[in-house]
C-alpha cells in the first residue's frame, strides 16, 4: 500500500500529551488524511503517557470523566446489540480493547470472547475483570472469528495494509468485521477545523473518510456492506473540541454544535463517526 501525491491540508497540535504540531496531508485517490510525520514505534507508546488518555483508564476524577463513562455504558449495550444483529453467539475478537468493557458485556451475554491491547496499563485493568486476551494476532487461528470489532482503533495502527489482511486472514468467510472510526467529513470537524478533538494527533495517524474505507476493503476482496452514525461521537468530541479551542468545556455551546452535526448528518450522511460494517466479498 503507497499513497503518493499527498497535499498538504492544515497544521494540528497534540492537545492531550506532547503539545506539538503535526501536519495531515490529503491523498485525493483515497480521501485519505495521513498524519506527518508518523512517529517511530519506539517512540509512539510516550504519546500515549497521560492520566488524560481516557480510553485507557477507568477513572471519574471530573464532572468530563463521568458523563463520557455514562455514555460509555449506553453505547455499550447498543454495541451488543449490533453484534448480536449479525451472528448468532460465537466467536469474537475486539482489537484495542481498552480497559476491557466491551468484551465484559459480551462475555456476559454469551459470547465466546478475545481481546488484543497493546497497552499494559488498560490490559491490566481488563484483566481484573475476567477479560481474555491473545498477545498478537499473528498467535490466532486463521478464520476463527465470527465478529472481529475495532472501536476507534484502525485510526491507531502504524501498519494499516498488515493490520487488514491480518483482519482478512481471522475472519469467518461469512464473518463481519465492525470499525468504527472518526470521519473528518462531519460538520463538527469542519467547524472547529485545527481545533477538532477527533484528529488526535499523532495517535491518531489516519483519518478516514467514507471512500477511503471502502477503496481500502475493496482492494482487500472485502466489501463495505453499510454504514452507522455514531450519534453520541459527535457530543464528546465537540465538548473536547471546545477545551482545546477556549481553555474551557463548554457544555452548553458543544450540546448545541453536537446537535447540529447530527442534524447535518440527516442530510449529507456525515456523521462525527461512522460505524462500518464489512465482509468477506
Amino acid at each position: 500500500m503507497s499513497f503518493q501525491n499527498n497535499i498538504f491540508f492544515q497544521k494540528v497540535r497534540d492537545y492531550s500529551v506532547s503539545k506539538e504540531i503535526f501536519e495531515l496531508h490529503h491523498n485525493p485517490e483515497y480521501d485519505l488524511l495521513i498524519t506527518f510525520p508518523k512517529p517511530s514505534l519506539e517512540k509512539l507508546p510516550s504519546y500515549y503517557e497521560s492520566e488524560d488518555y481516557i480510553s485507557h483508564t477507568d477513572g471519574k476524577r471530573s464532572l468530563f470523566e463521568r458523563v463520557y463513562h455514562i455514555i460509555k455504558n449506553i453505547a455499550l449495550k447498543n454495541k451488543v446489540r449490533l453484534i448480536n444483529a449479525q451472528s448468532g453467539k460465537g466467536r469474537l475478537l475486539d482489537i484495542g480493547a481498552g480497559t476491557g468493557d466491551f468484551l465484559v458485556a459480551a462475555k456476559n451475554d454469551g459470547w465466546d470472547a478475545t481481546g488484543i491491547e497493546p497497552s499494559e496499563k488498560a490490559k491490566s485493568i481488563a484483566l481484573g475483570k475476567g477479560v481474555d486476551f491473545a498477545d498478537n494476532l499473528s498467535d490466532l487461528q486463521s478464520h476463527s472469528f465470527d465478529i472481529i470489532t475495532m472501536w476507534h482503533v484502525l485510526e491507531h495502527v502504524p501498519n494499516l495494509e498488515e493490520y487488514m489482511l491480518q483482519l482478512k486472514r481471522l475472519l469467518k468467510p461469512t464473518g463481519t468485521i465492525i470499525i468504527a472510526v472518526p470521519n473528518f467529513k462531519s460538520f463538527d470537524a469542519n467547524y472547529y477545523g485545527r481545533f477538532w478533538a477527533a484528529y488526535d494527533v499523532p495517535r491518531h495517524i489516519w483519518h478516514f473518510s467514507k471512500t477511503a474505507i471502502q477503496k481500502l476493503f475493496e482492494e482487500r476482496e472485502m466489501k463495505l456492506v453499510d454504514v452507522l452514525p455514531m450519534k453520541f461521537d459527535s457530543f464528546y468530541v465537540s465538548l473536547l473540541s471546545e477545551k482545546y479551542k477556549t481553555g474551557r468545556m463548554n457544555f452548553i455551546k458543544a450540546f448545541f454544535v453536537g446537535l447540529k452535526s447530527n442534524r447535518n448528518g440527516e442530510r449529507t450522511k456525515e456523521y462525527s463517526s461512522h460505524i462500518y460494517m464489512i465482509k468477506n466479498s
